[in-house]
């Protein structure tokens, strides 16, 4: 079972990122402050939820947070700088648009940068840990998944409606055909000879 909250005393704002793994489109960050009661028997790391329960968890979690964000960086923003930079420019995006300020922040896996002089804990497996953390990473997983969905109808041969832009066999497979196209991380080894852009 999740726990509620790290500790009881200052407000907590989990935080989890989607993509980071991609080939292709933005990486997505979510911030998450629930109410210390908050309890779902499906609540859990989003990656050990199947798509009907984390679409069923999604619009519970956005009613009944006391604040959430979900933020992007570009797949163009990821190839200027770097992937984990990215990650943690997503993860502060989320955290500066909630319309409470965290007195602390958990995040997940054990990478992060100081956000404003607000203290943070770095948790591996945070997101099936925490019922904040993985509320956060329900959020920017159906988050992100909505857009690349979305940038299927675009480029439907990549099969981005089932791998998501990972790198699947299927996916590979169809690099080698098509190449590359607008909208791959060019910074990422995606093939062994990176392919021309589509």
């Amino acid at each position: 079972m999740l726990k509620p909250f790290y500790q009881e005393e200052l407000l907590e704002a989990g935080c989890d990122e989607a993509g980071r793994g991609s080939f292709a489109g933005p990486v997505f960050a979510a911030a998450v402050i629930l109410p210390k009661d908050f309890f779902h028997p499906l609540l859990n790391d989003s990656k050990k939820l199947n798509v009907k329960q984390r679409d069923e968890l999604r619009p519970l979690i956005e009613k009944e947070a006391i604040s959430f964000y979900v933020a992007s960086i570009s797949h163009q923003e990821i190839d200027q700088t770097n992937i984990l930079k990215s990650s943690i420019k997503a993860m502060h995006n989320s955290i500066a648009k909630l319309i409470r300020q965290p007195g602390l922040l958990l995040i997940d896996g054990n990478r992060f940068a100081k956000y404003n002089r607000i203290p943070h804990r770095c948790i591996v497996r945070g997101d099936a840990t925490y019922s904040s953390i993985a509320a956060a990473s329900i959020l920017a997983k159906t988050h992100r998944d909505e857009l690349m969905l979305q940038l299927h109808e675009e480029f439907p041969h990549y099969h981005w409606n089932t791998n998501k832009g990972y790198g699947t066999e299927e996916h590979r497979t169809a690099i080698k055909k098509f190449g590359l196209c607008k909208y791959h991380r060019k910074s990422f080894r995606l093939l062994p000879e990176q392919m021309p852009l589509f």
